[in-house]
């Protein structure tokens, strides 16, 4: 079956709504939806048909939003894609907005909603010093705000038990993590436990005797499992789950209850596993009505855990939102997501494995166009981002979009991946640009050998990390790719790591053991760096980025440039003045999506939308 070519914003603009939060009474939904081009806040008052408009936004997206009591709600914005957020409060009746953290070049982030005070929350604010955060009280009606914590040095996050009391910071010194701890607000924070970065102990909540916590942790064990953790004595006290191939650091729960209700592992796919019964029966309910052809998610609820916020989603689809009420088990539809995108015009993301040239076994997923036959297909190799991250399968526009222009797409959790466990993590230890880059290169060969791919039509594309693999691989395998598009990726290793932003500081040690030390290790990072290496380079290449970013600065992309023009070699390249890592404004994003569009199409021969 043939597929039209469909328009680029149909993968790229932004969604008609988006994040439906209950307030806690369960009479009105907020939720995101484009005004001017930009995601703002509005709100409705279940059953009424009516819904306000509470902001109006034009330079940049709202964030993240909550309720703060029945009545308000507090937001986060950036400005031009720095990442230095600032808090909001806008009340739903007089419409009134307040800025609660108006301070220059600060960023502040959320602690804790504090959700048994209708009126203050806790933040982080790096005022005094860009690479700490401090904590602070803040009253989301006054606009007071109090220090309550002083970081006592190198704290990257703070933790709170059910009552909003701080109970547990985590320090680190770039290379050992310290879990300082205490048993009320009335006691002092007291050094508990010290471990290796290279282990993981993550507490995710309290028990709800706030006695003790639930955490993912891989202490002693190679996949990270859900535990009950004693922090004061410093031990596990019960494995609650764990699976033998992936790591789990996912779990649901019920106030109400005062139990977990499930937990998720990520495999070749997403599975939900029950451990609550009454959760068990909800789900099982919504799969009858829903089906499942779909994933479905709880969102949100109310106070009483007596609504929902349903969503689902598939690898084809963005899925629908929907109220659920439990005492009537009824299910109402409140919107589709992308109700332009239909299911037949898009492809399966089918999960795949392969072993890499020193026998360890990649996994990854492969996206063949529909209506192709598997077949000397043009291919785009797109290697995600971290790289301490992994491609799980669901929806992905950008594969979605490279698919519908009939290009087979492959993704690849390399070594260095996330969710395999620790020691596949350890195995990307100062291997980027070699057995990292040597593993999606491993994925290319076994797609050229089983006839997939047409070895003369190969690129890569990819977003930070990614966008280092892509100009790794037109650098170090320059007879494999005919074009890359790098999109805010970086080029040379030692200005990297000068310019990461202040906060990231703390993580400095870390990642010269993990990347390598410019001092140390520098013909290690010299040899990595494509910049240095740019004379190898014979395809092609798109480069993009925004002038705001933080993480990896815009001279990452402009030394690249500059150094394939003193060879004579054209590249294209785009900036955004008004963007930071990744294009955030739909009209950048678009322009972004269809240059692509035409570059691929140049060198590798897929389609191009052509409007009628």
């Amino acid at each position: 079956m043939q597929v039209p070519v469909l328009p680029v914003a149909d993968f790229f603009r932004n969604p008609e709504n988006a994040s439906f939060v209950l307030s806690p009474n369960g009479q009105f939904l907020a939720f995101a939806k484009p005004y001017k081009n930009r995601m703002n806040l509005f709100v409705t008052k279940i059953g009424s048909g009516d819904t306000s408009q509470l902001s109006y936004l034009l330079d940049r997206d709202i964030s993240s939003f909550f309720w703060k009591g029945n009545n308000r709600l507090v937001y986060t914005r950036d400005l031009n894609g720095d990442e230095n957020f600032h808090f909001f409060c806008v009340e739903l009746g007089s419409k009134l907005t307040k800025e609660l953290t108006p301070f220059k070049a600060v960023n502040a982030i959320l602690i804790d909603e504090q959700k048994s005070n209708v009126n203050e929350i806790l933040i982080g604010l790096n005022k005094d010093n860009k690479s700490l955060f401090d904590v602070y009280k803040l009253n989301c009606v006054s606009g007071k705000i109090e220090l309550i914590q002083k970081n006592p040095g190198a704290v990257l996050q703070w933790i709170c038990d059910h009552s909003g009391v701080l109970r547990i910071a985590i320090q680190s010194d770039g290379v050992n993590q310290q879990f300082l701890y205490r048993k009320d607000s009335h006691a002092a924070f007291t050094k508990v436990l010290t471990t290796s970065f290279k282990e993981s102990l993550q507490p995710l909540l309290f028990t709800f005797d706030n006695k003790y916590v639930y955490a993912s942790s891989n202490l002693g064990r190679d996949k990270a499992a859900i535990v009950i953790y004693d922090m004061e004595h410093a031990k596990e006290i019960a494995a609650l789950f764990e699976h033998p191939t992936v790591d789990v650091d996912q779990i649901t729960y019920s106030h109400k209850r005062k139990s977990i209700s499930s937990v998720y592992v990520s495999t070749a796919k997403n599975e939900q596993i029950f451990l609550d019964t009454n959760a068990a029966h909800l789900h099982a309910d919504l799969i009858q009505k829903l089906g499942t052809s779909n994933e479905v998610y709880l969102l949100n609820h109310d106070v009483r855990e007596a609504k929902y916020i349903v969503r689902t989603i598939s690898d084809q689809n963005l899925g629908s939102t929907y109220l659920y009420e439990l005492k009537t088990k009824r299910l109402t539809k409140i919107a589709d997501r992308a109700p332009w995108l239909q299911n037949r015009q898009l492809c399966e993301q089918m999960p795949i494995a392969f072993r890499a040239k020193d026998g360890l076994l990649i996994h990854g997923y492969l996206t063949l166009p529909v209506g192709r036959p598997a077949r000397n297909l043009p291919v785009v190799v797109n290697p995600h981002g971290g790289p301490w991250l992994r491609d799980y399968w669901g929806w992905n526009p950008e594969v979605q979009f490279l698919a519908n222009r009939g290009y087979a797409v492959l993704q690849v959790n390399y070594r260095g991946s996330t969710g395999y466990g620790k020691s596949f993590w350890q195995a990307g230890f100062k291997q980027w640009g070699r057995a990292m880059q040597q593993d999606i290169t491993d994925g290319v060969n076994w797609l050229i050998k089983e006839g997939i791919a047409n070895p003369q039509k190969i690129g890569i594309y990819g977003a930070s990390y990614g966008g280092y693999a892509t100009l790794a691989g037109l650098t170090f395998n320059p007879e494999l790719y005919a074009c890359g598009v790098d999109y805010v990726g970086i080029s040379n290793m030692f200005t990297f790591m000068k310019t990461v932003p202040p906060y990231w500081k703390p993580f400095m040690n870390m990642m010269y053991e993990m990347v390598g030390d410019p001092v140390k290790d520098s013909i290690l990072l010299h040899e990595i760096s494509p910049v240095f290496h740019v004379h190898q380079i014979k395809a092609p290449l798109f480069i993009a980025q925004g002038a705001n970013d933080p993480r990896v600065n815009k001279s990452e992309s402009d030394q690249m440039v500059e150094a394939l023009k003193k060879r004579g070699v054209k590249v294209n390249y785009m900036v955004k003045e008004n963007e930071g890592h990744g294009f955030s404004n739909v009209e950048n994003r678009l322009e972004f999506y269809q240059e692509m569009e035409l570059f691929l199409a140049k060198h590798l021969g897929g389609s191009i939308y052509q409007a009628k």
